[in-house]
């Protein structure tokens, strides 16, 4: 009896071992819920494009990624799953259908043998679901959060913009879109960090962010040999390192010694003036310099200039009334400027894709390697276009997200 015993806990233990990457629960993912939750995000994509500035025409290419926050990466696309690290496909399959559902993370197919095939990311990972099972793809574990909006107009947009945001972050770091950017930048990441926050996610960049001692990004132009040290990244680090740390931080420090390089002080106010995308912009590299103070609690004597300024209108969360209009510009290439803009003045003109996915993007900027994006399509190479992008993908959701 002893010896039975014995054996009947091996044999549930063995059970147990060989069944932990596999979920009995896949949850709502039967192709009748898909199609219902793809009819209901493209219903508000309807009325989105209605009520803001309609649609830019990205390459008629489907595809869809996974791998949110710190997982693996995946893209796919023609019935294959394309490992984005090594190239390599995965899976395939010849389907014989196919739905993309962004909203619900998930890619439902069915084969030439009428099997179904589901692949979807949720909370604790991306899961292939087949008659074989539920099984877990992703060999890199990271939790993240995962709201459902319920109490936004555009709940569905929502999620998809903060999956185009969470797909980008690789390795701890947050990338405008990491297929052409290796690096990433503080502006970008600001803005990504602050939709982190209100979704419970900044944890996912913490390892990077723990790790800034340079004020600066370099990423942007050349001056006198190597790369700009643009001012407007003073304010942005400071505000990121915020989220982490206290006043008594060593990069803090690092970044407070870097303001005196950019002090003015006329009769009116004293702050910085520096270069920024090329350009100066005194009003906006202040404002950002002076948020980034004020969430560490250090006392200044910066003040705001009011003087015309291209960028002021991007700060749109603060500091309104220190703003005078001016020459200010939009491009359709770089959608975030028109989105951010749309917010200060409270204006609905930006535009999200005609695609159901990627709803973002970011077409011929001066640093990105679009070779990258030929994993995807030479199309997107060819025009130079990086999509999704986590800059656009932050302006329109937190913009979105007030509309309840």
């Amino acid at each position: 009896m002893k010896i039975t015993q014995f054996l009947l806990f091996l044999l549930i233990l063995l059970s147990g071992i060989l069944s932990c990457n596999r979920s009995k629960k896949p949850g709502p993912y039967s192709k009748y819920v898909l199609d219902e939750k793809l009819k209901q995000y493209r219903s508000q994509l309807d009325l989105l494009r209605k009520e803001f500035g309609g649609t830019y025409m990205l390459p008629d290419v489907s595809f869809y990624l996974f791998g949110m926050g710190n997982r693996d990466k995946y893209l796919y696309k023609k019935g294959e799953l394309i490992n984005c690290e090594t190239g390599k496909t995965e899976y395939n399959w010849t389907f014989q259908s196919e739905m993309i559902v962004p909203n619900a993370y998930a890619v439902y197919g069915v084969t030439d043998k009428n099997q179904e095939i589901i692949i979807y990311e949720d909370e604790g990972g991306i899961w292939l679901l087949s008659d074989e099972g539920n099984d877990k793809i992703n060999k890199t574990d990271c939790i993240i959060k995962l709201l459902e909006f319920t109490d936004h107009r555009y709940s569905e947009v929502l999620k998809v913009l903060h999956q185009e945001i969470l797909i980008n972050i690789i390795d701890s770091k947050p990338v405008p879109n990491y297929f052409v950017y290796k690096k990433p930048w503080r502006r970008d990441a600001a803005m990504m960090a602050m939709c982190l926050e209100l979704t419970g996610n900044k944890d996912l960049i913490k390892e990077w962010v723990l790790k800034i001692q340079d004020p600066y990004d370099r990423n942007n132009g050349v001056m006198q040999g190597r790369p700009e040290e643009e001012a407007d990244n003073l304010g942005q680090t400071l505000y990121l390192l915020s989220l982490f740390v206290d006043r008594n931080h060593e990069a803090i420090e690092n970044v407070l010694k870097e303001i005196p390089k950019w002090e003015i002080e006329d009769t009116e106010a004293k702050y910085i003036r520096g270069r920024s995308d090329f350009q100066e912009v005194p009003v906006y590299q202040t404002k950002w310099l002076i948020f980034g103070l004020d969430k560490l609690d250090i006392d200044h004597g910066f003040s705001i200039p009011l003087i015309p300024d291209r960028y002021s209108s991007l700060f749109w969360w603060d500091y309104k009334d220190y703003h005078i209009s001016g020459e200010e510009w939009t491009d359709e290439k770089y959608p975030y400027i028109g989105w951010a803009r749309d917010h200060f003045y409270s204006e609905k003109n930006g535009l999200i894709s005609n695609r159901d996915y990627p709803l973002t993007w970011e077409t011929e900027a001066s640093q990105a390697d679009y070779e990258g994006m030929r994993i995807i399509s030479s199309d997107f190479v060819d025009k130079k276009i990086a999509a999704p992008h986590t800059w656009h993908a932050a302006e329109v959701f937190l913009y979105l997200y007030e509309f309840k």
